[in-house]
């Protein structure tokens, strides 16, 4: 790993941006004017912002000097992910008691 003696301002920038997003969502969520279905799309743009924020910023997924298995990582991560949503939603929505 090169050491650098540089600021960090790529992790400053990430953790602005993801501050700034967290707040805009408390605030949708809060005193939004939209109805529920608005605020919900607002509220699932903000998160894939903030997903694509922690990605480059973060765990860097932008440099591509890493070996091949991060993506596959990644990826395997986004199916788990999805899985888990999924599995989620079709249980709140077909569970009868």
């Amino acid at each position: 790993m090169k050491k650098t003696s540089s600021f960090p301002w790529s992790h400053v920038i990430g953790f602005i941006g993801s501050i700034v997003l967290t707040l805009l969502a408390i605030g949708v969520a809060v005193r939004s004017p939209l109805s529920m279905v608005g605020t919900l799309t607002v509220l699932l743009v903000l998160a894939a912002l903030q997903i694509l924020i922690q990605l480059v910023f973060f765990m860097h997924i932008n440099e591509k000097k890493g070996p091949a298995y991060h993506t596959i990582a990644i990826s395997l991560g986004f199916v788990f992910t999805f899985a888990v949503i999924a599995g989620s939603i079709w249980v709140m929505t077909f569970s009868y008691f």
